[in-house]
């Protein structure tokens, strides 16, 4: 299937892309809002389109004509404020939504937070975002979108293990971002991970089995 990866700039996005663009069965293409970044890419060879999530569905669904599924792994970033947590992670998930809806892209895999489900688990300090993933999760779910979310723990830059764990909801722990980009991939066409939401961290299974043990 051809993947329009939005949040491409991004560190699991990068690392998303390049997989893809490495992949016997997939082919991808990059979103990303600025001119250097989507050069960046095309310099690679990887093919790259210009959106905002801050923009229009229309110009989003522009940007996944084309395509046969979505990843989702914007976000603000943390050196920004709730105003445009709530334009990014929430507004920009849910216009992604509607664009994929509205080009008939049914898969869509989204890259939520730990424990995202849950408010009493929450930090304090980050209950902003946690509200945006929440809800964007619940639109996700109630889409007649073909979803899988999935919620990874602290983010690590290390290289990964390729050993995760996975269930609907699993203790606090941390992750390479390199797994969560390999779960991602695996998760595209792996039907047991259709139409369900996880949390993922380090573990000691394989990825594909893992994904195949939801």
């Amino acid at each position: 299937m051809k993947v329009l990866v939005i949040g491409a700039n991004g560190k699991v996005g990068q690392q998303v892309v390049s997989m893809l663009h490495a992949h016997e069965r997939h082919t991808v293409r990059a979103m990303v809002r600025k001119q250097e970044q989507l050069e960046a890419f095309q310099k690679k060879g990887i093919e790259a389109v210009l959106a905002d999530l801050e923009g229009t569905v229309d110009e989003i669904a522009e940007a996944a004509k084309g395509c046969d599924a979505i990843v989702f792994s914007a976000g603000s970033g943390g050196h920004t404020g709730a105003d445009k947590t709530l334009l990014v992670d929430l507004d920009g998930a849910v216009k992604a939504m509607e664009a994929a809806e509205k080009v008939g892209i049914k898969r869509f895999v989204m890259v939520s937070s730990f424990q995202a489900h849950n408010r009493e688990n929450w930090p304090e300090n980050l209950k902003p975002y946690y509200v945006a993933k929440h809800y964007a999760d619940r639109m996700l779910m109630n889409s007649g979108l073909n979803y899988t979310i999935i919620r990874p723990g602290y983010l690590l830059n290390e290289k990964g293990t390729g050993l995760v764990a996975v269930a609907e909801n699993l203790n606090v722990g941390s992750i390479p971002r390199e797994d969560v980009a390999r779960t991602i991939v695996q998760s595209l066409d792996e039907p047991n991970t259709y139409k369900k939401a996880f949390d993922l961290m380090s573990g000691d299974t394989e990825i594909a089995e893992a994904l195949k043990s939801l």
